[in-house]
């Protein structure tokens, strides 16, 4: 997925009231960006680090400057914007190379499904397969390589888990892909630490049959790819 064009670089003073940070362009410049992700951000959000925006061209934007990257002063690359995570997956779906997901003819996005009035993120549909249902979750949490999901109890993690469960039971393909924003993380797992009951949901999820998949992606300020799948322990 290509940035519409290459991102800017600043640098972190802070963010705040989540959806808020300020940073300072190369030339001094002090900007308020907007912050697309409601996660703790865990490491993704350290003063001093850099920061790559974009900047939208809508005149009616309070805030028209985007954060989408983070570059850690270690020099890890993070994507922010979850909004991006779906986005780079459908593109990887599309061109197919993720090889689990080859085949498929149609790629529904939005599809409202589930007893707890959800809406899936993907549905792959093709003559003479089952339908498959895909639920993204970005994965920026990292702990010395490992990256981990959730960062914050989620509520709303656990009730799509509870739907892909429904959905493999009713003998259609279930599936939940991590998608590897954070260049440092080398396998996925779950947070047990952080959500013990979003942990074991997804340990129930893998027993019923729901498949659970990790890919990595490759970014810079000029675009963010899946490239490569990762280990997934459950």
């Amino acid at each position: 997925m290509e940035f519409t064009s290459p991102l800017e670089p600043a640098t972190l003073i802070k963010r705040y009231k989540r959806f808020l940070a300020d940073v300072i362009t190369p030339d001094g410049r002090l900007l308020t960006l907007h912050c697309p992700n409601t996660g703790a951000m865990t490491g993704c959000a350290t003063p001093g680090d850099t920061v790559w925006y974009s900047t939208s061209p809508s005149a009616t934007r309070k805030y028209p400057h985007t954060w989408e990257l983070t570059q850690t002063q270690n020099g890890a690359i993070i994507c922010v914007n979850t909004l991006r995570a779906n986005a780079v997956v459908k593109e990887a779906i599309s061109e197919g190379r993720i090889p689990d997901l080859r085949g498929y003819k149609n790629i529904l996005s939005e599809v409202k499904y589930g007893a707890e009035r959800s809406r899936i993120d993907f549905k792959l549909q093709a003559d003479n397969r089952v339908d498959c249902y895909i639920e993204v979750k970005s994965v920026t949490l990292a702990e010395q390589n490992n990256g981990f999901f959730p960062d914050a109890v989620t509520l709303r993690g656990q009730k799509h888990l509870r739907e892909l469960m429904s959905v493999a039971h009713d003998g259609k393909r279930a599936v939940l892909l991590f998608a590897v924003l954070h260049s440092a993380i080398d396998s996925v797992a779950a947070a047990q630490h952080i959500d013990d009951k979003y942990a074991r949901l997804l340990y129930e999820a893998a027993q019923c049959g729901v498949d659970i998949l990790a890919w990595k992606a490759e970014m810079n300020p000029a675009a963010i790819t899946l490239v490569s799948p990762v280990p997934v322990s459950v």
